[in-house]
């Protein structure tokens, strides 16, 4: 794709769609696997010996770590099934929002499971309340890398036209101050 006057991508709105769902699809194999691999090994904690010994608070943070790691599975996954039941409808810009707004959902919930999924595994660790210190930390380093850095991106960037919109009209020619 060419640029016109450093405005960004000369592309259709359907063609822009396509670009957005193949760099979508991209970052949720990413996502997907990591979740994926989570969630598997969230299934079998429960079949180990040592799981009857857990105290009822632990097993509490398990049970809600399972349950945020299937409600972070089918936000991750459902991009998919959403374009999957909606191809050949005419709806691509449509489909590529929404399954944007899910995938955002989804990293928000990955967030909370990784906390989850943390806490858990600190508390049997160290049997101590350093455990919460560990993972109020990592969730602070979660909050930076995931959304405070892109956050930052954006604000310094916000000057200029999103890449993937359609660019404005250029502005009358004038004398320039």
């Amino acid at each position: 794709m060419s640029t016109s006057k450093g405005r960004g991508r000369e592309e259709t709105q359907e063609e822009r769609a396509d670009r957005r769902w193949s760099d979508l699809l991209q970052e949720l194999r990413v996502a997907q696997t990591g979740v994926q691999i989570l969630f598997g090994f969230l299934l079998a904690v429960v079949f180990q010996p040592r799981f009857a010994e857990l105290s009822d608070a632990d097993r509490n943070i398990y049970v809600v770590t399972v349950v945020l790691g299937a409600t972070t599975a089918a936000a991750l996954i459902g991009p998919v099934s959403y374009h999957r039941l909606l191809t050949g409808r005419r709806l691509k810009p449509q489909t590529v929002d929404w399954a944007s707004r899910m995938t955002v959902i989804g990293l928000v919930l990955l967030f909370c499971t990784m906390c989850s999924t943390l806490l858990l595994i600190l508390r049997v660790a160290l049997q101590n309340t350093f455990a919460l210190w560990l993972v109020g930390g990592m969730a602070l380093w979660f909050l930076v890398c995931w959304f405070v850095f892109p956050l930052w991106a954006l604000a310094r960037g916000r000057s200029g036209p999103r890449m993937d919109e359609a660019p404005a009209e250029d502005p009358p020619a004038g004398p320039k101050d």
